[in-house]
This record gives C-alpha cells, structure tokens and sequence, in this order.
C-alpha cells in the first residue's frame, strides 16, 4: 500500500510524532492506522 502525505497527517495529528516517524511507522504496519499508532 502506498502511504500518502494526508495519512502522515493524520498519524502525526493522532500521536505527535514527527514526519519521518510518522510514515516509518505506516510503512512498517502496511498502511494499518490503528497498528502505527
């Protein structure tokens, strides 16, 4: 699945963490929201 810039947002919205860990965390949990936060 490809993360997009609108999924970081959200992911960083819902937890605080930066871009970088933002989208580490989505990649490594296949795009799952609930799993990368």
């Amino acid at each position: 699945m490809s993360i997009t810039t609108e999924m970081i947002k959200e992911l960083r919205e819902r937890t605080g963490a930066g871009i970088m860990d933002a989208k580490r965390a989505l990649e490594e949990a296949g795009g799952d929201m609930e799993r990368a936060a």
